[in-house]
């Protein structure tokens, strides 16, 4: 009967240890939540002083609407240019990257043995470690080569021997050594694993039961997957979509590399223009940071701008993501 009270004191030190304990780990999480909002915040303000000043000496609209960029030598600030280049490798870089990410989310969830999915999952994801300057020489060596070789010299666009219709061939023009599609090609490449490895991981939360109710009804392999499987994760499925063309815009070094440091305004819409050389905003960041500009004058607070406008693409990217994930979120 004596140990019982001594006992007794031992399990509420005990638990007030717990408790304290708690509270530590509870502020120590807190504070991390609030230093990454602190450091966002940081970010903003930064950039919008910066942005701001520059913005007083060159109108906005003239920044916003403008088609011709030449900082260094004819003080033209039109960023349009740089918009069209980091739209033209993000969307060529899509065109690559969505379909065959999802193809392999479809092939590790759906058809790999557990055996095969921890051999090519991790393998797969080994490409989000390679540096991105390999992927721009990998562009210059061998990419850009290789695309080269297969581009027709010219696409007849009305067949010879017609009678009545004269003969109509477009000549395409030759690839430069620096362009866009080598640039996209290696974005995209690049930003395969980040689709699959969370599209992968979207599919697997799908219950089995949704699975095997689709077969109990005569459903294929295939069909399950397209029909059953991608549908209930679908909101997984698009902010993988989106986070991966949010690393496709903020890639620096590979486009640098490889798209060049031509300022124009491509047309998207124009296949010719994925054989000319691109500027995209990071780019034209790089490109200003070598270059020679003096701190605090105008071409450097050119970079807060182009930055601001970076990061505002980059921030309605992921609240777009966002919304869709919580609207088209499944619970089971």
């Amino acid at each position: 009967m004596s140990n019982e009270p001594q006992s007794v004191s031992d399990s509420l030190q005990r638990n007030e240890f717990v408790v304290r304990k708690e509270r530590l780990y509870g502020r120590l999480i807190a504070a991390s939540a609030v230093l990454t909002i602190l450091v966002t915040v940081g970010i903003i303000l930064s950039l919008s002083g910066h942005a701001l000043t520059f913005w007083r000496e060159i109108s906005p609209i003239a920044f916003f609407t403008g088609t011709n960029w030449s900082p260094v030598i004819g003080n033209s600030y039109g960023v349009l240019p740089l918009v069209s280049g980091t739209l033209i490798v993000t969307v060529c870089s899509a065109l690559i990257a969505l379909p065959v990410g999802l193809a392999a989310a479809i092939y590790l969830s759906e058809y790999a043995s557990d055996r095969v999915r921890s051999l090519l999952k991790p393998s797969l994801e080994v490409l989000a470690g390679v540096p991105t300057v390999i992927y721009g020489y990998m562009a210059l060596v061998y990419v850009t080569p290789l695309v080269d070789s297969v581009l027709p010299l010219s696409v007849p666009l009305v067949p010879s021997g017609l009678p009545l219709f004269p003969e109509f061939t477009l000549v395409v023009p030759s690839l430069r050594t620096f362009n866009a599609m080598s640039a996209s090609i290696v974005v995209g490449i690049m930003i395969i694993p980040m689709v699959a490895s969370i599209s992968e991981d979207a599919m697997s939360a799908v219950p089995d039961e949704l699975r095997q109710a689709g077969y109990g009804m005569g459903a294929t392999k295939f069909d399950v997957a397209t029909g059953v499987v991608v549908p209930a994760s679908l909101s997984g499925i698009f902010s993988s979509f989106i986070l991966a063309l949010s690393r496709a815009i903020g890639e620096t070094m590979a486009v640098t590399i490889a798209a060049g440091s031509r300022a124009q305004f491509l047309n998207p819409l124009n296949p010719a223009s994925y054989l000319e050389g691109a500027l995209p905003m990071t780019a034209a960041m790089v490109q200003l940071l070598t270059g020679d500009i003096t701190g605090g004058g105008l071409a450097y607070r050119s970079l807060f701008a182009i930055g601001l406008v970076l990061f505002v693409i980059t921030l309605v990217m992921n609240i777009i993501s966002d919304f869709v994930a919580q609207r088209y979120r499944e619970e089971y």
